[in-house]
């Protein structure tokens, strides 16, 4: 089929690329490049990298609701359009363009976590299972006839960059499968049970300052949930101190001290901090203006003690 692939970050790479192999990619729509790091160089999307070693033409309107644009895509004369993680919401006349309408690769097992962030929310939920669902696009969010769901175990030591690097080339595989239902006039798109639905909103970086009063499990989750990004953290001398990876602990926890509190010290291994029911054992920090570090060698240069607090604020 002649493939218009609409797509931004790592994500959608996996798809564009067996969408290659297996298809005819006629255009590649992304968002705009953008400045990143501290000399603001303006970085094209993991996406655009792709298609532009492919010998793909790339378009990056700043609205893809625009008529200009909208002009542009009907020339393309795609059969289908493919979503992945675009960043933009279509208009009803792009979704009703091609042939064989538009479809789109979502990172959850719809009607569950619809919206922009369903790995994170299912990690920081501590679910189970999630997976991917391959479903028609409309004008509602995620909202869709689904064609395939694939599902996907969490294990307990899962982050969201773990998951999110095992659900994009499944999410790839699933997509291509779809892509042969309906081109053989086999799909048998299923309608979504609204009642059983829940939205996975977008995650700010204020949403990953750790509360020390609740249950570690809740907060190990959200430390899992947000590595890499946008990453957990609380305070440490008036400075942001970025949590990365903890393990819960049960043995030797002084219920008489506070949460946030550090309880003890392991220089092998990193140290305890006292949770709303146990403790977390915080194994891999970056400090203000640090690097990524496990405990251990964080703590050969930084004095962290019995009895130092972290705090939810600056102050």
């Amino acid at each position: 089929m002649k493939v218009v692939f609409m797509g931004t970050p790592d994500f959608a790479v996996y798809t564009l690329k067996m969408l290659i192999e297996k298809h005819n990619v006629i255009g590649v729509v992304t968002q705009p490049d953008k400045p990143k790091g501290r000399g603001k160089k303006m970085t094209p999307t993991p996406v655009k990298e792709v298609a532009l070693e492919e010998g793909i033409p790339v378009f990056q309107p700043e609205k893809i609701r625009d008529e200009k644009f909208i002009s542009k895509l009907e020339e393309l004369n795609a059969d289908i359009f493919v979503v992945v993680a675009y960043g933009q919401f279509l208009s009803e006349k792009i979704l009703n363009m091609p042939k064989y309408r538009c479809i789109n690769v979502h990172a959850s097992l719809l009607p569950k976590y619809r919206g922009a962030a369903p790995i994170q929310w299912a990690v920081i939920n501590g679910e189970k299972v999630t997976g991917v669902t391959i479903q028609y696009m409309e004008k509602g969010i995620d909202t869709g006839d689904m064609i395939i769901k694939k599902e996907i175990p969490i294990d307990d030591n899962e982050t969201y960059g773990s998951l999110h690097d095992k659900m994009a080339p499944i999410g790839a595989a699933a997509l291509i499968e779809a892509l042969e239902l309906i081109e053989n006039g086999k799909a048998n798109p299923q309608k979504q049970n609204d009642d059983l639905s829940s939205y996975a909103k977008k995650i700010s970086k204020e949403f990953g300052k750790i509360d020390w009063n609740k249950n570690s499990d809740e907060i190990l989750n959200l430390i899992r949930g947000l590595n890499p990004s946008p990453c957990a953290y609380s305070f440490l001398d008036g400075e942001v101190f970025k949590i990365w990876n903890a393990e819960k602990i049960t043995d030797g926890v002084n219920e008489d001290k506070i949460s946030g509190t550090v309880i003890n010290v392991f220089p092998k291994k990193g140290f305890a901090v006292k949770t709303g029911d146990t403790a977390l054992l915080i194994t891999e920090v970056q400090a203000k203006g640090g690097k990524k570090m496990s405990c251990p060698d964080y703590m050969r240069g930084h004095n962290i003690e019995t009895g130092t607090i972290f705090k939810e604020t600056d102050l």
